[in-house]
């Protein structure tokens, strides 16, 4: 059986979103024969609740950590005037589920979509409303999402790729995972070099 390379993200994780770039300069490296597998891990679960201003400032203070140690990235902070933010990712994970439903690629294409609404241009994808939209603008069937979004065939989908990403121990985001001979071994990050995970991998090819 050919080696899986496992990324296990949220659409609204901030390190994901740093580390988008390197991602994808390290899938465009890979082996043909390792097949490359995204699961969505579910950082914050459904809530209503306003976020507290404590953690608020908790992640405006990790927004500026990453933008310090990433090179390139940048956050729009307007987000933090303009919305009303909640601790609740699990809607964005259901988007990029029912998105994949017409077609693979729109896993990738609503992941960035709900990157660039929330971390580019201050719009909350908490809310329904921005995610319907967001399907709207990459020309999805609205109908369809609308409908598989609120599906309990996504919902489903949603708990058993939460399931696969704690049976990796994928407890949190972004995390790579390669699957091979039976093991499974976790790649260590490096958002601002590929080839040291590249390397990483290839020598955890050979050691059979």
């Amino acid at each position: 059986m050919n080696p899986t390379l496992y990324y296990i993200h949220d659409p609204m994780c901030s390190w994901c979103w740093g580390f988008s770039n390197t991602l994808e300069e390290l899938l465009g490296s890979l082996p043909k024969h390792i097949k490359v597998k995204r699961l969505l891990g579910g950082l914050a679960a459904d809530s209503d609740v306003p976020m507290p201003v404590s953690m608020q400032q908790q992640i405006k203070s990790n927004w500026q950590r990453i933008e310090d140690t990433i090179p390139g990235v940048k956050f729009n902070f307007d987000f933090w005037e303009k919305a009303i933010p909640r601790r609740s990712t699990y809607p964005a994970c259901r988007a990029v589920i029912a998105a994949r439903q017409q077609g693979d690629k729109y896993d990738l294409f609503m992941t960035k979509a709900i990157q660039r609404a929330y971390y580019q241009e201050a719009r909350n994808p908490s809310n329904n409303s921005t995610l319907i939209t967001l399907s709207q603008e990459l020309r999805l069937s609205v109908a369809r999402f609308e409908k598989d979004f609120f599906s309990e065939q996504v919902e489903n989908e949603l708990i058993k790729e939460i399931a696969k990403a704690r049976e990796l121990y994928a407890e949190s985001f972004p995390n790579l995972v390669l699957e091979f001979n039976n093991k499974t071994f976790t790649i260590h990050l490096n958002y601002t070099d590929s080839q040291s995970m590249l390397n990483e991998i290839n020598y955890r090819l050979q050691s059979k």
